[in-house]
């Protein structure tokens, strides 16, 4: 049996406390106090320590939080309605909404893939998202 001091080996003890323990835990304990420098000492050279104000985002993933089931089925609903009312455009309106919004795809984009003008674009997309606006309000 060794004696160890409790001190030594946790921060919250703040007088010496001496304790009797076996051989197999006392050389735990050591390993431990000398692998715990060693660890913070790898993770400064590698750059690993992670601070909530670095502003790379990190505190947004550890923010963010499930959506309840209520929240799910509000979301599935709000996409059910926008989807019919893309569907009860016209065949180009609804396609130019869709690679405009959705794929991303510039005006210009879509009027070379097309075969059209910016303008007629521009205008099938405008004429359709006043069309969805009044669908709406009947989904």
């Amino acid at each position: 049996m060794t004696t160890i001091n409790l001190k030594e080996f946790f921060y919250w003890y703040i007088a010496d406390e001496f304790i009797e323990v076996t051989e197999e835990v006392a050389e735990e304990l050591l390993a431990d106090k000398r692998y715990e420098p060693t660890h913070w000492r790898r993770m400064k050279r590698n750059k690993a320590n992670y601070s909530l104000d670095a502003g790379d985002g990190i505190e947004n993933s550890i923010c963010e939080f499930e959506p309840s089931p209520e929240e799910c089925m509000t979301l599935m609903e709000q996409y059910r309605h926008l989807c019919c009312t893309l569907n009860s455009l016209s065949a180009p309106q609804g396609r130019r909404i869709y690679k405009h919004y959705l794929l991303n795809m510039t005006q210009t984009e879509i009027a070379v893939d097309e075969g059209v003008s910016v303008n007629a674009v521009s205008l099938s997309i405008q004429y359709g998202l006043e069309r969805m606006k009044k669908l709406w309000g009947k989904f």
